[in-house]
């Protein structure tokens, strides 16, 4: 089900209805979460049903392992809690890289390579696998560090009850944020309807349907042309225009689904973490992953890169492990090579930008002409890579570069040129905006309510195509 779609918004009116519904009975927290829990349900199991037996079964194997992780066998914790791990990245693999693995080392015409072909993709895998993940890790860690304890009720059924909702509360569950386990459970328990911030509500979901529905949607309705072989007929500066517009729009895609989860979650009394910070005025690789998908840089910080070492072992250590931990974070966007390569330019990025500030004492003033040409390198060299997930096939990448160079002759349709930069511009000047606010933030705070009130006209009247979201299929 989507969230820019018509059963979507029966289907929320419905469940705030009962969940604040004015009767003592619906007012309690165990019956609000199983309001939201039968609402997540529908939710997820809305276009095909049979996927819930999946969700089910991912969520029984994290619910039993982190229950006898913290009440079983002192002496067993690290062994089930190792077995816990093993299992979700078991399911995650079988699921969603049967496909590569195929493609990589089996022949697809017969026996088993043809049968991992057949292998269905359930959407939202990648999401709620690393957050059963978490909680199989946290539970671990609340032996050892009071920041992760009381994750575990000791109810059996109050405890299925936290877990299965940490994992499936439908504002997250199919493409994020990530949520940590000792971040949310502990929000778990009764909402009052008159707790509610309105106004951060309306701030989130405003801007982003606006991002959604007004910029992505139609700059989709151009970038979708970038695919082969019809890319090879486009001029240089349209493929150039395609692929800037592809950066915006998958920016303005997943950001706008993020403000939007925020905004639903925070209706019904939860508040999940923040998942873009402006990533396109970042000066450095550093900078645009502690920006971008906040939710997963920081999971694969706190899960992959620290315990591989993290900076603790050296700085050659360092190196490797940055450069690991963004190539397994690409592999975890797609069941294909592409995405390995563009998680291990970022990891290379990462690892040379370190090594250069090891080295080098460099600082940047911010607005000074250093500034914006930082920007602007950070912001091509993000967006080239971005090319890796509209062309997933590696030769098409080749392809493109090759068509870039060669098709410099070939006449460029000025108006979709136009129509690309006009549905960016919006992008342009969210970021241009954060960045003003920072010298004058209370003249541009008067100003909030004509940018709403134009975001909410432009909904209404120049919404695109509507489409998925693009890490629907992540």
């Amino acid at each position: 089900m989507l969230f820019n779609s018509f059963p979507f918004f029966v289907l929320l009116l419905i469940t705030f209805f009962v969940y604040y519904f004015p009767v003592k009975f619906f007012r309690k927290g165990n019956t609000q979460l199983l309001v939201l829990i039968f609402a997540s349900v529908i939710f997820y199991g809305y276009f095909k049903p049979s996927l819930l037996l999946l969700l089910a079964f991912s969520g029984a194997v994290n619910v039993i392992t982190s229950y006898f992780v913290s009440y079983g066998i002192p002496k067993y914790r690290l062994l089930l809690a190792s077995v816990g791990v093993i299992v979700n990245l078991a399911i995650l693999a079988f699921f969603k890289y049967s496909p590569l693995i195929a493609t990589s080392f089996f022949d697809t015409k017969e026996g088993i390579g043809a049968f991992l072909l057949t292998i269905p993709l359930p959407i939202g895998i990648s999401f709620f696998t690393f957050e059963g993940i978490s909680l199989v890790v946290d539970t671990y860690k609340g032996h050892k560090d009071d920041k992760f304890k009381n994750l575990v009720h000791e109810s059996f059924s109050v405890h299925i009850r936290n877990s299965f909702f940490f994992i499936v509360f439908f504002p997250h569950l199919v493409s994020g944020p990530i949520l940590k386990a000792h971040d949310f459970i502990p929000q778990i328990g009764q909402k009052l309807f008159r707790d509610i911030d309105w106004n951060y509500c309306f701030r989130l979901l405003v801007g982003g349907y606006f991002l959604k529905l007004v910029v992505a949607d139609n700059l989709n309705d151009f970038t979708s042309s970038l695919v082969y072989p019809g890319f090879m007929a486009f001029s240089t500066l349209d493929l150039i225009s395609m692929l800037m517009g592809y950066s915006f729009q998958i920016f303005a895609d997943f950001a706008g689904y993020s403000l939007i989860a925020l905004g639903l979650a925070s209706l019904f009394g939860y508040r999940l973490m923040q998942n873009f910070n402006f990533p396109y005025i970042s000066t450095s690789f550093s900078e645009f992953w502690r920006r971008w998908h906040i939710s997963l840089s920081t999971f694969l910080k706190e899960y992959l890169y620290f315990p591989l070492g993290g900076n603790r072992k050296g700085k050659v250590r360092t190196y490797i492990n940055l450069f690991i931990t963004m190539v397994l974070g690409g592999l975890w966007h797609g069941a294909a090579w592409s995405y390995a390569v563009w998680g291990a330019f970022h990891g290379l990025m990462l690892a040379l930008e370190r090594l250069f500030n090891d080295r080098f004492e460099f600082s940047v003033k911010r607005n000074s002409p250093l500034f914006y040409i930082k920007v602007l390198f950070i912001f091509l060299s993000v967006s080239l890579a971005w090319l890796l997930f509209k062309l997933p096939n590696f030769e098409q990448v080749i392809m493109y570069m090759k068509a870039c160079f060669k098709n410099t002759g070939l006449i460029s349709n000025y108006i979709s040129i136009f129509l690309i930069t006009l549905y960016a511009l919006p992008v342009i000047l969210y970021h241009a905006w954060y960045l003003k606010r920072q010298s004058n933030p209370v003249y541009l705070k008067k100003l909030e309510f004509v940018f709403y009130g134009a975001m909410i006209f432009l909904i209404i009247t120049n919404s695109g195509t509507a489409g998925t979201f693009i890490y629907f299929q992540f």
